[in-house]
């Protein structure tokens, strides 16, 4: 891997709902090379949006480190996060919600830009123009409103957003799920085309894994808040090591109708994290879990170069 643009350790994230703490994130380590796509992947539930969030602290962390280009993030003040927010963007889910019905394009894409005061009005207006060419649409847009566009414009226009204030760091939160499927590999494309022009180096959140092994470098597997897994995507995929991840790639639709596949099916549902259950948060679904697993919280381990999980079992590699 690269040098590491982004740093994050024993990342925690606790929430209270109705007097009942959520442990919605529980030592969450791993680091992004200058110019890697990482995807971060895992079922509803497991805390990979409060993962991309919490790095760029749009919530706080409960606990842990994350570290900018070797600046220390969680610890800054409003005025010196502020300035670092130039270089570090996030790509939201929803395109519709996500864009305000009550501001031209222009206004929404120089917004950031008046902010940070960057430039004049015109130098603006020019950036936005800019922005809005490198993601296919035309530079006269700045003068319409968001719902004069489909759901797909209105992605790119999110993604025009963020890179109008010419970031290294993107977040990319499930940016193709709210989409029909005719228009999502077009998101994905430009998305991949654009990381490459320009150097990006992205977390790529998803749920679809046949969508991250396209686009990512490495994957990171979570599960009620914890990783299970993180590897390199070829690895990954060839090589699953935690049962988890198995279970997850076994649900992957196969292109070819005549193909098998071992389908693994988990049983019952994620449980809450208001009650995690003890030790490995994922022995209550695994079919190899063991007595001892409920006793121990598995580490984070290499198991083969590059290839980490968090199991006590060997036996299953």
């Amino acid at each position: 891997m690269t040098e590491p643009l982004l740093s994050v350790r024993r990342l925690a994230k606790d929430y209270v709902s109705r007097g009942a703490k959520l442990a919605v994130l529980r030592d969450i380590s791993f680091d992004i090379g200058k110019g890697e796509v990482v995807g971060l992947v895992g079922e509803s539930g497991s805390g990979k949006t409060t993962i991309g969030r919490s790095v760029l602290r749009l919530v706080e962390p409960t606990a842990g480190s994350v570290r900018f280009d070797g600046t220390e993030i969680t610890g800054l003040r409003a005025g010196a996060l502020r300035r670092m927010r130039p270089r570090m963007q996030y790509i939201f889910q929803d395109p519709f919600a996500s864009l305000s019905p009550r501001m031209t394009i222009g206004e929404i894409l120089t917004e950031g830009l008046k902010i940070q005061r960057i430039g004049h009005r015109l130098d603006r207006l020019d950036r936005a123009r800019a922005a809005l060419e490198q993601v296919d649409l035309p530079a006269e847009a700045i003068n319409r409103y968001a719902h004069e566009f489909s759901g797909g414009q209105r992605q790119r226009i999110g993604i025009a957003r963020a890179l109008a204030l010419g970031p290294e760091f993107l977040v990319a939160d499930e940016p193709v799920s709210a989409l029909d499927v005719s228009i999502q590999a077009q998101v994905i494309n430009l998305l991949r085309g654009l990381q490459q022009r320009l150097g990006l180096t992205m977390l790529f959140i998803s749920h679809d894994l046949a969508v991250v092994e396209y686009v990512c470098d490495r994957v990171i597997v979570l599960y009620l808040g914890r990783i299970m897994e993180i590897a390199a995507g070829a690895d990954l995929y060839a090589r699953p090591s935690h049962p988890y991840t198995r279970a997850l790639l076994s649900a992957i639709p196969s292109p070819d109708p005549d193909a098998r596949r071992d389908r693994q099916i988990l049983k019952g549902d994620i449980p809450s994290p208001a009650n995690p259950p003890s030790g490995c948060v994922f022995r209550t679904r695994c079919p190899h879990a063991l007595d001892a697993c409920a006793a121990t919280v598995p580490e984070l381990r290499e198991v083969v170069p590059g290839q980490f999980k968090a199991c006590i079992r060997d036996d299953l590699d």
